[in-house]
């Protein structure tokens, strides 16, 4: 008994200090991640908002199919140089949101709205 005496006073407090940092170090990690992936999630949304709007000021010749190919070929590209990755679903998401929001405020400012559709 003595034992277990001796080691919890010699070692107790090093013991508690070890599984206090662990607990900090998971915790860090955890509340990295998740800044991480909203960080990387709020990059998408912007990089898209840009590429549809320089999309319709730029190629306005071009049809619906094409402007949304050439959205989506600009959203990749930036976001790669950024090293993010993107899924289709997702990105087809974004780009969807992003016009419908770029038409509103067309239809609110008495003009007609882009066309980048499918």
């Amino acid at each position: 008994m003595t034992f277990i005496t001796d080691f919890i006073s010699q070692y107790g407090m090093v013991i508690v200090y070890a599984v206090l940092t662990a607990i900090a170090g998971f915790l860090g990690a955890q509340v990295k991640k998740i800044y991480e992936k909203h960080t990387e999630d709020d990059t998408k949304r912007q990089v898209a908002e840009t590429c549809v709007m320089a999309v319709e000021q730029l190629y306005k010749g071009l049809k619906g199919s094409e402007k949304l190919k050439k959205a989506k070929q600009n959203i990749v590209a930036m976001l790669a140089i950024k090293g993010i990755d993107i899924a289709d679903i997702e990105l087809d998401m974004l780009i969807e949101s992003c016009v419908a929001e770029f038409n509103i405020n067309f239809k609110a400012d008495g003009k007609n709205g882009g066309n980048l559709e499918k």
